[in-house]
């Protein structure tokens, strides 16, 4: 378990622009094959009818999901091919947090799947997604740090 590597990633994630700038309130841990990214909702987030957005479910889902995959990637940056999700409930405060796991590995496919909960706990949305290896090394001019 490299410790070193997921400190690095978990600085990459809150240093992205569209985290610190857009998403201004996450949180980021990431253990071996599995990843855990919290969200405060603002309004900011919400569509007509006063519930975030189901894209904001979407970045939630998968982040976790690609960070959980990452976390076993020492050397590339992995690359979202497929994600689905499915929306079970609506959420419109509190925070929100998603947490992915590996579900299958091979030497240049994965498989993750994440799920999001609102603050009392409850299933309020999954996801599941295909991952691929870039040929984009992990280094400091992507922010990993």
């Amino acid at each position: 378990m490299n410790i070193e590597h997921f400190e690095k990633l978990e600085n990459m994630y809150l240093n992205a622009n569209v985290n610190s700038q857009i998403f201004d309130t996450t949180e980021c841990t990431i253990e071996l094959e599995k990843a855990t990214i919290s969200l405060i909702i603002s309004e900011k987030y919400f569509h007509a009818l006063g519930a975030i957005h189901g894209s904001v479910y979407f970045k939630l889902l998968d982040d976790a999901a690609f960070f959980a995959v990452n976390s076993i990637v020492e050397d590339v940056f992995v690359l979202t091919t497929s994600f689905n999700i499915n929306i079970i409930r609506p959420a419109n405060s509190g925070k929100i947090t998603a947490v992915g796991k590996v579900r299958y590995k091979s030497r240049n496919l994965f498989v993750a799947e994440s799920t999001l909960f609102n603050e009392a706990g409850k299933e309020i949305a999954f996801g599941t997604g295909n991952f691929a290896k870039s040929k984009i090394g992990l280094s400091r001019e992507i922010g990993y740090e």
